[in-house]
């Protein structure tokens, strides 16, 4: 079975390397061609076109930036009978939906499954997917998520893959701007920030994300890995679906606001470590 891959981005590049990796009989294409040669030296196919890509595979992995990147690719593939197209990235759930019911009208299946996981867990392939569809079309593609992802979720339907990962990324993102307010904290107070990290990385509510941001921050190190511009997109996302479902949502519209006040800055590119920089700066302005 062929997989197409679209988008090589941050996250697309990594994940796409790691299938072809794996072995996966595998066509790429990116909007940025230059990210194509890293994957074409592991083994996959460049193709001159989404068109060309989706049409040579069977199975097509979309990690392009958002829908209006997603509209346009798909504006040029009308005819996607036999092809079940997977998008990986985080879009609103409401969107999801409507691409599935376009998907299905050009002929094609249509599975959610974004994915939970920066830069790090997509170079590794650490990932998790939350997948959503039809049991058939879920069955055809977990497999192939192997080389990505440590575990693959059922959901449901369509579109409980990605309000899965809406839920999830509360506590993804209150976690990230809770350890920055601690490292700020302790920081105001002349503690041993070394000894800071020790005490978080030895206690009961380490992760892999705490160990991995607390370094970030304590070594002021903002290169990217999930970017302050697209954890501000997957926040207002999230409190859209809690504006729209009448849901309480106290910590993520802090969050909300820190980030973009964050962005505001000048450091929308930087990793999403870097909202350190808006609670410094309501504390200079105290």
């Amino acid at each position: 079975m062929t997989v197409g891959f679209l988008g090589l981005g941050v996250m697309g590049q990594p994940m796409a390397l790691n299938l072809a990796r794996a072995g996966t009989p595998l066509i790429v294409w990116s909007r940025t061609a230059g990210r194509c040669a890293p994957v074409a030296a592991a083994g996959a196919t460049v193709a001159g076109s989404a068109a060309e890509a989706v049409a040579a595979a069977d199975v097509v992995l979309v990690m392009l930036s958002g829908p209006p990147a997603i509209d346009e690719v798909l504006a040029t593939v009308p005819d996607l009978r036999n092809k079940i197209i997977v998008p990986m990235g985080t879009t609103a759930p409401g969107y999801s939906t409507a691409l599935g019911e376009r998907i299905r009208a050009a002929g094609g299946r249509h599975v959610e499954a974004p994915v939970s996981g920066s830069r790090q867990p997509a170079e590794t392939g650490q990932l998790v997917a939350m997948l959503a569809g039809e049991d058939a079309d879920i069955a055809t593609v977990r497999p192939l998520l192997a080389p990505l992802c440590r575990e693959t979720v059922r959901c449901g339907a369509v579109p409980r893959g990605l309000l899965m990962k809406l839920a999830v990324n509360v506590f993804l993102i209150s976690t990230v701007t809770g350890l920055a307010e601690t490292v700020h904290f302790a920081e105001q107070h002349n503690l041993d920030l070394d000894v800071l990290a020790a005490v978080l990385n030895a206690g009961q509510m380490a992760s892999a994300i705490s160990r991995v941001k607390v370094a970030k921050l304590l070594a002021g190190d903002f290169e990217v890995q999930a970017s302050i511009r697209d954890v501000l997109y997957n926040n207002l996302l999230i409190t859209e679906a809690a504006r729209t479902a009448g849901i309480a949502s106290p910590l993520i519209d802090i969050c909300e606001a820190l980030y973009a006040e964050t962005a505001a800055l000048g450091h929308a590119d930087q990793d999403m470590a870097a909202v350190i920089r808006a609670v410094q700066a309501r504390t200079s302005a105290a």
